[in-house]
């Protein structure tokens, strides 16, 4: 009777029961650092920020043309600038680093308090 889990045995099925691994791949699951709260808050209100801008003064300017157009006139984009995006960007801006801290303040105390279940059970 042929052994199944010989090493020169095609139809074998593989043991993997004594298999050990060098490097241990981590889950992603580090503990936040309560100093990496501000940088993500900051890089989130940041993007965010950016993105209302760019977003706000592209309809900004759509809707500004529009309005040339079909009065005839000359458009003057710089009241896309001035009087739609930076306000849309700040209003947006301050929204997002409410927030962005609301949920990072979460985050961390929920990962603290799961750390802390972890290491008693």
């Amino acid at each position: 009777m042929p052994v199944l889990n010989s090493p020169f045995c095609i139809s074998a099925v593989p043991d993997f029961s004594t298999t050990k691994t060098l490097i241990r791949l981590s889950s992603g699951d580090h503990f936040p650092h309560w100093y990496g709260i501000p940088v993500r808050i900051f890089l989130l209100t940041f993007i965010g920020t950016l993105s209302a801008f760019a977003v706000s003064l592209f309809l900004a300017i759509l809707g500004i043309m529009l309005i040339a157009s079909l009065r005839g006139g000359r458009p003057d984009i710089t009241l896309a600038y001035r009087h739609i995006a930076v306000p849309m960007a700040l209003v947006a801006g301050g929204i997002i680093f409410l927030f962005a801290t609301a949920l990072e303040i979460r985050h961390y105390r929920q990962h603290k308090a799961l750390r802390a279940l972890e290491r008693m059970g």
